[in-house]
């Protein structure tokens, strides 16, 4: 095997690890259900452990470092998590520091929305621009930004909190416990909680017999869409113009070549496209309006190619 960075994508629910080569490509790859409500001395316990299985007979040297991407906030240039919401007890946790110490090698820590805004421009929707937004639209919204050619981080790395936007004064309280939030509007979890609060268990709707009556999730939604179901179109419908919202103002603020949409919502991308641009059209000043939305292209690997693109950029 070529030259390989050992790459980590930790969520809130799956904790993938893997070697990535130089040009994108996985050559071994593990993931196990993180240990979320845990605390840090577990999960990190799984990442070493993970980490030292993927090490084991490679040759010396073949492994250049470690990149992993977790969700913020995070500092990355001090590689400290700040406060994730999905990991109990992940305050101020030194992550780099801690697995330089147990894997030995040199550890870069990214916004897991950062690493996959990477792998998608340099290997994937985005690559051959110079400016692009990466929206990732699942449990909830991040986002990751390339201006003119490099990665926006901002202060302590904490740009592009794309999913804490306000788009509206009503809706759902986010997490963060603020209401309106393109998050807390738009993401799979606020369409799924849209259809589950439409429907009820047991009312003969397709969405609830494609549940097995129970909540209603975004991948219901979208299946149900397909069979041309009235409620489950509605939905998306108003899921596109949430998004078309959001996506709107991150034209005007940050003007890229490109938008990619990733995350699990991207799986329904081909339905949610038509409202999105036409809210788009409506929204946007015309100087805008023909920038493209495209579908992410790498799936669930993003993360882990980005992650590991930090280390082949550092070694340059």
């Amino acid at each position: 095997m070529s030259p390989a960075a050992l790459a980590f994508d930790l969520g809130g629910t799956e904790l993938r690890g893997a070697l990535v080569e130089a040009g994108g490509q996985i050559a071994v790859h593990r993931s196990v259900q993180t240990r979320a409500a845990d605390g840090p001395q577990a999960v990190i316990g799984q990442i070493v452990e993970m980490g030292a299985a993927l090490l084991a007979g490679q040759p010396a040297g073949s492994v250049l470092g470690i990149g992993i991407g977790a969700p913020g906030p995070l500092d990355p240039q001090a590689g400290m998590v700040i406060a994730a919401p999905m990991l109990a007890g992940w305050t101020d946790v030194p992550l780099a520091e801690i697995l330089r110490g147990s894997l030995g090698l040199p550890v870069r820590l990214e916004n897991d929305a950062n690493a996959a805004a990477l792998a998608e421009w340099r290997f994937g929707a985005g690559r051959g621009v110079r400016s692009m937004v990466f929206a990732t639209v699942s449990t909830g919204i991040g986002g990751g930004v390339i201006a003119d050619g490099r990665l926006l981080h901002g202060r302590r790395g904490l740009a592009a909190e794309i999913g804490h936007m306000t788009i509206t004064e009503s809706g759902e309280r986010c997490f963060c416990g603020n209401v309106g939030c393109f998050e807390a509007v738009a993401s799979g979890t606020a369409l799924g909680r849209r259809a589950t609060t439409l429907t009820g268990p047991g009312d003969g709707s397709l969405l609830r017999r494609l549940s097995g009556g129970g909540d209603v999730t975004a991948r219901h939604v979208f299946e149900a869409a397909r069979t041309g179901d009235a409620q489950a179109l509605r939905l998306v419908e108003t899921e596109a113009h949430w998004l078309g919202v959001g996506l709107a103002n991150l034209l005007h603020l940050y003007s890229p070549d490109v938008i990619v949409v990733g995350g699990g919502l991207s799986n329904g991308f081909e339905l949610l496209a038509p409202g999105l641009r036409s809210t788009i059209g409506q929204r946007a000043m015309a100087a805008f309006r023909d920038v493209p939305v495209v579908a992410a292209q790498l799936g669930d690997k993003a993360g882990l190619i980005g992650a590991a693109s930090l280390v082949f950029e550092s070694d340059q």
